[in-house]
């Protein structure tokens, strides 16, 4: 305990990282904030009686927001259309040579895609402001005229996006941690103390005491095993060559490819979700048991189906964000090797081999990590606190803790104090949670 109280004194001395810790909780305070502040013209007693967005997909949705989206708040939609349009633009600079010539463009390239981003955000937003306040808020909850209260809301929503994705952008600038990933974290933990005190009472109540502490270990586990998820690597030995150069011998070192098992990080569930909410949407127009099934997260057909969209999406997403042919190429430009391998063609073809096996035994983990959810609701788990067992909740969670971590570290490390852990050996995910 006295070192723990030794390394929170060490943290607060170094004048930089307790301007960034201070900016970072102001900025989060403003964002929650926000997400209490009801859209006007609507009447909150109705809204919270009609209970909209608080079961099935769009429960999953409210709980990324952290209840905004069932508040109809002016954050009612947060951060979600900068990542959908961060998704989409992503994906171009893969498929259009147009976007893949900007981004090696260096600095200027990629403050136009990051203007194409912002532009492409609003865009998303007013489709999904549209969308949201038709299909979702009830018409009694409107106490003024339909089309005023439309389009007022529209601009409202719009600017509340826009704002969310400024204080991202100030939180990554000024604060500790990546801003875009930090507001999602603090969406979905904002959650958690109401939903571990409902999901206790109930339990207590019920005379359920040891099914609870059940519960709590389990969630423990699952945490463990989804860090676990999140620092494993396959390492894939690399010899260097000796060079002499001049009087200098350079080289001869082994060194490692980092093969992450979970390379893709949350996106193969964040593109298999967005795919999940299309039977939510088409219900009302289709009259179909079996689509009616897939809409919901707890049955079998849509847990099947989400487990095989996620694994295929982890191939996909590690296919266009990892190059074994290009990995090879460098290697054997800086005379390196693979002992036993060829370098060149079978270097890369042992690379993707690798890859592959590795892949498919991190893409069954994340499938089963997402499911989970589904799982402690089946097995007599409250829905709000059985999200926080799997799912993109906990793996952004962990990845954005482990990344604030790494960099609070680094701080400390660099005025010569003690890290917070021992082994220091410890890596974030914001790449990944960052376009998630």
């Amino acid at each position: 305990m006295k070192k723990f109280f030794t390394t929170i004194k060490n943290i607060f001395s170094i004048e930089d990282l307790r301007v960034r810790i201070i900016n970072t909780l102001l900025l989060l305070v403003i964002f929650r904030l926000g997400s209490y502040v009801v859209l006007p013209g609507l009447d909150p007693v109705i809204l919270q009686q009609a209970g909209i967005g608080q079961k099935g997909i769009f429960g999953l949705l409210d709980t990324f927001l952290g209840g905004a989206f069932s508040k109809a708040s002016i954050f009612a939609l947060g951060i979600m259309p900068y990542i959908s349009a961060s998704i989409v633009v992503q994906l171009m600079t893969v498929a259009l040579p147009y976007f893949q010539r900007m981004q090696r463009e260096g600095e200027s390239g990629r403050n136009r895609i990051n203007q194409l981003t912002r532009v492409l955000t609003i865009l998303i937003t007013i489709a999904q402001s549209l969308g949201y306040l038709t299909t979702t808020i009830p018409s009694e909850a409107i106490m003024v005229d339909r089309l005023f209260f439309t389009v007022s809301s529209v601009i409202i929503l719009t600017s509340g996006t826009i704002f969310t994705m400024w204080l991202g952008e100030r939180i990554t600038d000024k604060g500790i941690g990546n801003g875009i990933s930090m507001l999602i974290m603090i969406g979905i933990v904002s959650r958690l103390p109401v939903a571990l005190i409902q999901e206790s009472s109930s339990k207590f109540t019920n005379g359920e005491y040891l099914f609870f502490i059940i519960e709590v270990v389990v969630l423990f586990f699952v945490v463990m095993g989804v860090i676990m998820l999140t620092q494993a690597v396959r390492k894939v030995p690399v010899q260097y060559a000796k060079q002499v150069v001049g009087n200098k011998v350079y080289g001869g070192q082994r060194q490692y490819i980092p093969l992450k098992v979970n390379a893709a990080g949350v996106m193969p569930i964040i593109f298999a979700q967005s795919f999940m909410f299309l039977p939510a949407l088409i219900i009302p127009y289709v009259e179909s048991t079996f689509v009616a099934g897939f809409a919901d997260y707890t049955s079998w057909p849509y847990n099947l189906l989400f487990a095989l969209l996620i694994i295929v999406f982890t191939y996909f997403y590690t296919a266009i964000s990892f190059n074994p042919n290009q990995i090879a190429d460098d290697m054997k430009r800086n005379g390196g090797f693979i002992p036993g391998i060829k370098p060149g063609v079978q270097t890369a073809e042992y690379i993707d081999t690798v890859l592959s096996r590795t892949i498919l035994s991190g893409s069954i983990f994340l499938a089963l990590v997402a499911i989970m959810p589904a799982v402690a609701v089946l097995l007599g788990v409250a829905g709000e606190f059985a999200q926080f067992y799997g799912g993109t909740s906990l793996l952004i969670m962990v990845g954005v803790i482990l990344d604030t971590l790494q960099q609070i570290n680094s701080y400390l490390l660099m005025r010569r104090y003690e890290g917070l852990m021992k082994s220091g050996k410890f890596k974030g995910r914001s790449e990944n949670i960052a376009m998630a």
